[in-house]
């Protein structure tokens, strides 16, 4: 069994000059299309080639508050504000700065027991499918679990 018997072939991209605020838009858009929460879309550039990963980790790393001691000391009030004026600032910031530029990849002939090593041992929840330098894929944790436990532990 491959990587080509569970990748998705349907998937949503960003590209580095994208706001936040229009990944935002296309996560949900990639979440309703794939029926799942999508929790991180790959950043192709104009020639399609793969250049990075966004995740909701990526953001959130990007507006935790710095000093956390000094946000419990402030109102709720405050904390509100503080954060409501950080969250905006980030609407605008680009794709390209918050992305995760070196990406683990895979081929479409990778085994899926090297997937699963891959993902295990890297903690990573997802994988490109690349070939000839062109995504043709991603495969999901989530997909790659539940077709093993189909395929071997389902009757």
């Amino acid at each position: 069994m491959l990587a080509s018997d569970v990748m998705a072939t349907s998937f949503t991209t960003l590209k580095p000059d994208n706001t936040i605020a229009e990944a935002v838009k296309r996560f949900k858009e990639a979440s309703q299309q794939q029926g799942k929460k999508v929790f991180g879309l790959m950043v192709t550039d104009d020639a399609d080639k793969l250049v990075g990963m966004l995740s909701m980790y990526d953001i959130l790393l990007f507006v935790q508050p710095r000093h956390a001691n000094v946000w419990q000391e402030l109102t709720e009030t405050d904390q509100a504000r503080a954060f409501g004026d950080l969250l905006g600032r980030v609407k605008s910031i680009q794709v390209g700065d918050l992305m995760t530029p070196d990406v683990l990849t895979i081929e479409p002939r990778t085994h899926l027991m090297t997937i699963v090593d891959i993902m295990i041992k890297r903690h990573v929840r997802r994988l490109p499918v690349v070939s000839d330098g062109q995504v043709v894929g991603i495969v999901y944790i989530s997909d790659l679990f539940y077709h093993l436990l189909q395929r071997y532990l389902v009757d």
